[in-house]
């Protein structure tokens, strides 16, 4: 069913509304506080997502003063687009560092260059429709599942220690549907069908962001009225084991602050100079500094001190 004289289905229209609301709703809070990364990657991914369901809505209607032609190139672009950044937003808000390639480059080369070649260029000189979306999605089809498999693999690995698996089977059940799209366009699926597939991820993904978010929350609040009942030192401690650092690294930590050299901090603790430098690579890596002075910045501001995903 079909809404305002137009080829949008009403179920479409629905998670529109429910979205641009969420969205103003989520805006609000990422303008007051800016800081925010994963916020805004959830903002990007929220607006993606709008823009792919009002295009894939209304295109292709040849009552709009619009050429059929650009109309479907609008409508596969916005999918197309979102496909890319879900790779992104996956290594960015999740941490999955080895999806780096793929957010980069891959769905650069796998995803957005057969769309250009195959959409805006050949399609709008003469190749058929038909033969742009069994030919051009070629790559695009086997890259997709590729690419789930490696998102699949990296939440496997984020998850492997937690005591649940709840949020893993979440963020399987969320990513699956986008493996199918190209399919969805070789079968040219119904749009209520589309619809609900990609939006119903999309909700499983809202559902886990607005959870881990209230979870961070909780967290900060409780770091902050434990560091209400501690000294400095005490305080300086919580916040290197809230980055993961090992007893060994928090020492060394300490004896940095101190203004030790390497030199210096390998005879305190009976360990040689090339040992002390290995440990403070990994404390570097860890609290994503790239020196001391960053390193220590980010210890007295407690930055850094939350899990991200």
């Amino acid at each position: 069913m079909t809404v305002f004289d137009t080829e949008i289905h009403i179920v479409t229209l629905v998670f529109v509304v429910l979205e641009i609301f969420m969205f103003s709703h989520q805006l609000v809070f990422y303008l007051q506080k800016p800081n925010e990364k994963k916020r805004k990657y959830y903002l990007i991914l929220l607006f993606l997502l709008i823009t792919y369901n009002l295009a894939g809505g209304l295109f292709p209607d040849e009552n709009l003063a619009i050429s059929v032609h650009l109309q479907y190139i609008l409508a596969y672009g916005t999918g197309f687009c979102m496909g890319a950044y879900f790779p992104y937003y996956f290594y960015r808000a999740y941490n999955i560092t080895h999806l780096e390639f793929h957010a980069r480059y891959g769905v650069l080369i796998f995803l957005i260059l057969p769309f250009v070649i195959f959409f805006c260029i050949l399609f709008p000189f003469g190749l058929d429709l038909m033969t742009v979306i069994y030919v051009g999605m070629i790559i695009p089809f086997f890259y997709a599942f590729y690419l789930v498999y490696n998102i699949l693999w990296g939440i496997r690995q984020r998850y492997k220690h937690r005591k649940t698996s709840f949020d893993a089977i979440l963020s399987y059940i969320a990513v699956a549907p986008w493996a199918f799209m190209p399919l969805l366009a070789y079968l040219q699926v119904t749009q209520l069908t589309e619809v609900l597939l990609t939006n119903g991820g999309f909700l499983i993904i809202t559902f886990l962001f607005f959870r881990n978010t209230i979870e961070e929350s909780r967290k900060d609040l409780e770091t902050l009225n434990m560091i209400k009942t501690k000294d400095v030192e005490e305080i300086f401690t919580i916040r290197c084991e809230q980055m993961g650092l090992t007893k060994r690294e928090i020492e060394i930590c300490k004896l940095v602050r101190d203004g030790r050299i390497y030199k210096e901090i390998g005879e305190s603790l009976f360990i040689s100079e090339r040992t002390v430098n290995k440990h403070m690579q990994n404390i570097f890596k860890k609290a994503k500094s790239k020196n001391k002075v960053d390193l220590l910045n980010k210890i007295s501001k407690g930055e850094g001190t939350t899990e991200i995903g």
